[in-house]
């Protein structure tokens, strides 16, 4: 697997997403930070999967107890190892938006529930014109195989509620499957410490009018192991951040209105 793939793309005017102008060309490089710990029998799937349009792979390390770092560099050498000594999922993926150079920034998770062959269409909805492209398991030609009824009551019930505070239309809410322009991604400046990030991440940028598109997407089961996301514990934290973020302001960080779209 080669991480030297630049895309070609075509910076546009101020246009809405999706109507690019050939004007001129750019180089758009793709990071992907995956936030691990405890990985060893699930991490070199994933990794053996990475697309050819990913440059740099940052895998944060929450003070893993196995092997997961060194299989990592076993099988992807040009892995960046960054071992968080802080535990969170929030606290991990901190970590890695600060330390990617990319000019998009692709999350996902290390257990095997999300295919990283599909980052490439989250990509491209960046590419043409969108700040945040988020996974949907909802949506047609998405699903789950990784959720309980219980968790999917209350993925749909705190999904209602956000909707309703925060004007959206989203068909799902607390998946970890994104991807942001980088850009975008420092104008939001995230600072939840656990899983709540994902929520987190998704209301401010409805807060600061980001471009969010929603794309479809397939959760898998995980591949081996057990999740430490507890229902009830994280399902508070994430309604709690729900109602925090409403006193959210952007900052006076300049979101550019040009973002780049790829050429056909």
């Amino acid at each position: 697997m080669a991480l030297l793939h630049t895309a070609q793309v075509v910076e546009a005017p101020a246009q809405p997403p999706g109507e690019p102008s050939a004007t001129h060309f750019e180089t758009l490089r793709v990071s992907v930070v995956i936030p691990a710990r405890d990985e060893e029998r699930n991490i070199a799937w994933v990794l053996e999967r990475m697309p050819s349009v990913v440059d740099e792979v940052l895998l944060i390390d929450g003070l893993s107890r196995d092997r997961t770092i060194e299989v990592a560099r076993m099988v992807l050498p040009e892995v960046v190892i960054i071992e968080e000594l802080n535990a969170g999922k929030g606290r991990a993926l901190q970590a890695g938006f600060e330390a990617a150079t990319g000019d998009v920034v692709v999350m996902l998770d290390a257990d095997g529930s999300m295919d990283p062959a599909d980052i490439t269409a989250f990509v491209d909805a960046i590419a043409a014109g969108h700040d945040v492209a988020k996974g949907s398991r909802f949506l047609a030609g998405g699903g789950t195989d990784d959720m309980t009824p219980l968790r999917q009551a209350g993925n749909s019930g705190l999904l209602r509620v956000a909707n309703m505070l925060y004007g959206t239309k989203h068909s799902d809410l607390c998946y970890g499957f994104m991807a942001f322009r980088r850009t975008a991604l420092m104008a939001i400046g995230a600072d939840a410490p656990g899983f709540e990030i994902e929520m987190q991440l998704v209301a401010r940028a409805s807060r600061a009018r980001l471009r969010v598109i929603e794309v479809p997407n397939r959760e898998h089961a995980r591949r081996y192991g057990n999740s430490s996301l507890r229902t009830f514990r994280d399902g508070f934290r994430v309604l709690w951040t729900m109602l925090r973020e409403r006193r959210w302001r952007p900052s006076a960080a300049t979101i550019p209105s040009s973002p780049p779209v790829r050429a056909s």
